[in-house]
């Protein structure tokens, strides 16, 4: 079923996590529960995978497609067959010699309608700060004057319009709890008897006063760092893990929480070694995850963005960058990022921003502000709590450069006017002032010494990053929508071979359990999407001028049809994700703001668009194939999104999140003797192939030494060894390769020994090779290869 695998990150003495071979993840939702993901087991465990992978399973709100939004953590999800299904699937799986993990929610609980829904919430609304349940969430009391603000009504607050109606009070269809001893009260002091204020949705952009999840005022925050919590909201899954029905746990937005180096200490504990747990955290491109964290690694992004990048031509990515700022007129990405950060922070978290302030005192709320906006990674932890020196050198140079009138933000939602300036400078002028050098070494110190501070501070990062330049800059800046993604880096959006090799090797020493990942239920484009848009860096005069009067969304239209083709209801699904990409990118209608004529006109860019160009078909392919074989080759434990074993082409949630279609006949066809049809069924022999080597043979997958190729085309080679008996060998920047003349007499060294072509789900066939293989010869059929060594 799963295999042990050795940590560094663990005692000898210490039974060691059953690390899976692969996982497969399934979006669950009442259209697909746990009967039918079990209908799918035995296509899943022929292709070869070791482990499911299920989203969220415990009570949600009414008809969530994620389960995200949870509301219960006692009992498993009815809507998807509970917990007498989450078992029967367990055993279906068991059967099939497949184990089960989880994707479990710490950070957030649902704000749902109705209120009740949330047992713990809706007591806290009724009883105040003295609930038992008070503890359990987020909320800053003071700052709310005695009472939470629940922004769910539909426009402002009119007293007349709320009624008693026994132990609740209405207002429309929002019902909420009535505080004991005043449904007698007058309107206006009903209302102001309550333990929260019923409020107009607009109110929470400056006025929330309770931790949420990003901007989503329907996900309120959870303290888990409080035992108690942890141990009410934890224990339905570790009974679930103590019991053998779960073997792993994903962990949603780790980033959220106060302490999670702490939290996952505390899990660690609870759950028992041999759980394997990642996290799901976002790593800068030189950040490392930190090494005292008892969990196996992460979910992933971070070899996604070294996997895309090898595909990346840099000189073509350079130039599209050029040709996108000529038609365009759009900022250099640091200037868009930067811009995205500052207006993020000021209006969409102009709450959380100011609740911070207050921690930290006005005299350093310029310095809180510029060092939040250019913080280099997601978040600072408990472990390393000091930024490092040059996001202190960018916040001061920012402040020296902030206009003084301008420095204080927004109205009191960052500072106000009346700040303290310290000796006599403006706030945010640099030098002396408060906003300058000494403000951030106030705020350093706040970091090192108050946890109260550094935790807020943490919580409001991660969410800045993840609003501003997730779901602002990168729908704002698109020379290479393919590099726009989750844990990308847009401004750099190649990786060097030695690169991707120096991060394996890392992997495999330090984190040789973390998942990786190439599509997942948040990437903004599916890993097949991104491969025929990446083939765009490699011949860049191929993207052309789209036309439209909007040409910053005209140039997203066409990247987004060539990615997404001729794929089913393509036309409606690509309607779709422009419609989100335009108001994400909130330039000239956004989610709260909308311009209904400009929306009206998105549709027209989305029949315009235009497919692949021929001339990129083999560059496409070759992108598919390479990025798959190099994902499920390399170090860490793979994971297949749903439907991805074949060619699978989704654009941003919600179109990611559709329900699963499974190759079975496909598969059967291949596994029967047919070759390949076209790229869809190639990806699907090739991810056979390897996940069933992974997990009948994962002593091949050990171990990493980069191979070189050598000859005129070596540079579109990229090739590794694992262990002594396997050797992955993937075509890069293959449209280049093409013009250049192919292969010619490029050939890569091989290891000592025999070692013979694994071609499809039929085995090893072909030429054996020794000391050397031709490309041109080994990679004449597919643009990838697996060679298994002779014994």
């Amino acid at each position: 079923m799963s295999q042990p695998q050795s940590s560094l990150h663990s005692e000898s003495d210490v039974p060691q996590p059953v690390t899976p071979a692969s996982t497969y993840r399934l979006q669950l939702r009442p259209e697909f529960p746990f009967e039918a993901a079990g209908a799918a087991v035995p296509h899943l465990a022929s292709l070869g995978v070791s482990h499911l992978h299920l989203s969220p399973v415990l009570e949600a709100v009414p008809g969530s497609a994620h389960g995200y939004d949870v509301t219960d953590h006692s009992r498993v999800r009815a809507e998807l067959g509970g917990e007498a299904g989450l078992r029967a699937l367990a055993a279906t799986a068991r059967a099939h010699g497949l184990g089960l993990v989880l994707d479990i929610v710490p950070n957030h609980m649902a704000v749902p309608s109705p209120l009740r829904l949330n047992r713990p919430l809706w007591k806290v609304l009724r009883d105040g700060p003295d609930s038992p349940y008070a503890r359990w969430f987020d909320i800053d009391w003071q700052a709310g004057g005695g009472q939470v603000l629940l922004p769910v009504l539909p426009g402002p607050a009119e007293v007349s319009a709320f009624v008693v109606d026994g132990d609740v009070l209405r207002h429309g269809e929002h019902e909420f709890p009535l505080r004991e001893g005043t449904a007698g009260l007058e309107p206006p002091e009903l209302l102001a008897a309550q333990w929260y204020r019923p409020a107009w949705w607009r109110e929470a952009r400056t006025a929330l006063n309770y931790r949420r999840f990003f901007t989503i005022s329907e996900l309120i925050g959870v303290r888990v760092e409080d035992p108690e919590v942890f141990a009410a909201t934890h224990a339905k899954v570790l009974e679930l893990v103590r019991g053998g029905v779960v073997e792993g746990l994903r962990i949603d937005h780790v980033d959220g929480l106060a302490d999670p180096g702490e939290y996952l200490r505390r899990l660690r504990e609870a759950a028992g070694p041999r759980c394997w747990v990642v996290v799901e955290k976002i790593l800068a491109r030189e950040e490392r995850l930190p090494s005292a964290w008892p969990v196996a690694g992460t979910t992933g992004y971070d070899a996604l963005h070294r996997v895309d990048g090898v595909f990346t031509d840099p000189a073509g990515a350079a130039e599209l960058a050029r040709l996108y700022a000529d038609f365009a007129g759009t900022a250099p990405w640091e200037e868009t990022a930067g811009a995205a950060a500052r207006e993020v922070l000021t209006g969409d978290l102009a709450a959380e921003l100011a609740a911070l302030e207050r921690l930290a005192g006005l005299e350093l709320a310029a310095a809180v502000r510029e060092l939040l906006i250019t913080y280099p990674v997601y978040r600072p932890y408990p472990e390393t709590p000091e930024p490092d020196p040059g996001a202190l050198e960018r916040a001061a140079a920012a402040l020296a450069a902030t206009p003084a009138d301008t420095a204080g933000g927004d109205g009191d939602a960052a500072g106000g006017g009346d700040a303290a300036f310290g000796d006599g400078g403006a706030a945010g002028g640099g030098g002396d002032a408060f906003g300058g050098k000494r403000g951030l070494d106030g705020v350093r110190e706040l970091l090192l010494r108050d946890p109260a501070f550094a935790a807020r501070f943490a919580q409001t990062s991660a969410a800045l990053r993840a609003k501003s330049l997730e779901d602002r800059a990168f729908y704002r800046y698109a020379p290479l929508l393919s590099a726009t993604e989750v844990g990308g880096e847009p401004g750099r959006p190649a990786v060097p071979p030695g690169e991707f090799h120096a991060y394996c090797a890392a992997l495999t020493r330090d984190w040789p359990g973390s998942g990786t990942v190439l599509s997942t239920h948040d990437t903004k484009r599916s890993a097949d999407v991104r491969a025929r848009i990446s083939a765009l860096s490699q011949a860049p005069e191929l993207m052309g001028r789209p036309a439209g009067a909007d040409p910053q969304l005209a140039w997203v239209a066409r990247q987004t049809a060539l990615g997404l083709g001729d794929a089913p209801e393509a036309p409606a699904r690509l309607e779709e994700a422009l419609l989100k990409a335009v108001r994400e990118a909130a330039l000239h209608t956004s989610w709260t703001e909308r311009d209904e004529a400009y929306e009206a006109a998105v549709p027209d860019y989305a029949r315009t668009g235009g497919g692949l160009p021929p001339e990129l078909a083999e560059a496409a392919r070759a992108n598919l194939l390479g990025a798959a074989l190099l994902h499920l080759a390399m170090p860490g434990v793979p994971e297949v999104y749903q439907g991805a074993e074949t060619e699978y082409r989704a654009l941003v949630d919600p179109d990611n999140r559709r329900p699963a279609r499974f190759p079975r006949e496909a598969l059967a066809r291949l596994d029967a003797g047919a070759a390949p049809r076209g790229p869809a069924e190639e990806k699907l022999a090739l991810t056979a192939a390897v996940l069933r080597l992974r997990r009948a043979r994962p002593a091949l997958f050990a171990g990493y030494t980069p191979l070189t190729a050598r000859g005129p085309a070596a540079e579109h080679c990229l090739a590794f060894a694992r262990s002594p008996g396997l050797v992955a060998v993937a075509t890069r920047l293959t449209y280049r390769l093409a013009g250049a003349g192919g292969w010619r007499d490029t050939v890569l060294p091989l290891p000592p020994g025999r070692w013979v072509p694994l071609a499809g789900p039929d085995g090893a066939h072909g030429t054996p090779y020794a000391g050397k293989a031709p490309l041109g010869e080994l990679l004449a059929a597919w643009p990838v290869a697996l060679l298994l060594r002779q014994e």
